[in-house]
């Protein structure tokens, strides 16, 4: 095994020194969460809008930094929350700096891009972990628990209306198709449960509001005979976000929205009776940034490692080619 560098290594007891690169409507909470996690110290933030940098920094008492760089050089360690297309080119020198990286998804624009920074950040032994944040839910708690084989039929739902506008940006999350903006979370969990290669893809979507697809459906099918249905879509009136798994013995209803669900199973006067999920509600997000915090401390493994995430965009990129070669 290789030595890890003098630059990723940090005395035990300190605290993890953290910086949030883009404090934007989802980075502005990474600032908010370290500024008050267990063993870490919000060192400062970042943003090309400086007004909102120095926003978000007066509210978590820490300091904006004028360049990336001048921040890289004071943390140990940093969440990269800027739009899909730019986590490659603001990854790529901080991961050379030997800075621990928490990536929002996906993990970057390309399969190419994440192969790059995932074999970078082999070679320099920084931890490279990705917000898949439902991982972190407290339905991922039970869902874990529960599932111990393979399930032999999946469902999974993600709607939401579309993203409101931003001044000389496009809405949040449009810059990719729906498919890499809201699916990925849902294709992520999926491999992680079926742990089987995909034999086979169908898959439609439709552009409707933006330059990519807005609403698609994806029919995948394993090698172990597993299948899974997917939907995503940023164009409806409501949110939802649900799963649903049917195991050899039960049927598991889990709403990732509301944290809550239901478990069917075979017994009972009508031949199925059910129970209510047991699931002690909290924030994925802190529980996600928390664990990030106790990697870099401890030097461990990921929940979501840069790996992981790249199998993930990788079955991603593959669905929207698949549905922009239209039918074969």
């Amino acid at each position: 095994m290789k030595e890890i560098p003098s630059s990723v290594l940090r005395p035990p007891s300190s605290p993890v020194r953290l910086g949030v690169i883009g404090v934007g409507s989802l980075g502005q909470h990474h600032a908010r969460i370290y500024s008050k996690a267990k063993g870490a110290t919000l060192v400062g933030v970042y943003d090309a809008d400086k007004k909102q940098a120095a926003k978000i920094a007066k509210e978590h008492g820490t300091r904006p930094y004028e360049t990336i760089e001048e921040l890289a050089s004071q943390v140990d360690a940093a969440s990269i929350a800027v739009p899909t297309d730019k986590h490659f080119v603001v990854a790529m020198p901080l991961i050379e700096k030997g800075v621990h990286l928490l990536v929002e998804k996906p993990i970057a624009a390309t399969t190419d891009e994440a192969e790059k920074m995932v074999t970078l950040a082999q070679t320099k032994k920084t931890i490279l972990q990705v917000g898949h944040i439902e991982r972190f839910n407290p339905v991922m708690k039970y869902l874990g628990d529960k599932v111990s084989k393979a399930p032999r039929f999946i469902e999974a739902h993600r709607l939401a209306p579309y993203p409101p506008p931003r001044l000389g940006l496009k809405p949040r999350g449009t810059e990719v198709s729906v498919i890499l903006d809201l699916m990925i979370h849902d294709l992520e969990i999926i491999l992680h449960l079926v742990r089987s290669p995909v034999k086979n893809i169908s898959a439609v979507g439709v552009n409707v509001l933006s330059q990519t697809e807005d609403i698609a459906n994806v029919r995948l099918l394993f090698e172990n005979g597993c299948v899974a249905n997917v939907t995503a879509s940023r164009i409806s009136l409501n949110k939802m976000r649900k799963i649903r798994l049917f195991l050899e013995d039960a049927y598991l209803s889990l709403d990732y929205q509301n944290q809550e669900g239901k478990l069917y199973q075979r017994g009972g006067l009508i031949g199925i009776k059910w129970e209510t999920v047991p699931i002690e509600k909290g924030e994925p997000l802190a529980n996600e940034l928390q664990s990030f915090v106790d990697c870099v401390a401890t030097h461990g493994q990921p929940v979501v490692s840069g790996e992981q995430a790249s199998q993930a965009l990788k079955l991603a990129v593959d669905i929207i080619q698949k549905i922009r070669q239209g039918p074969s």
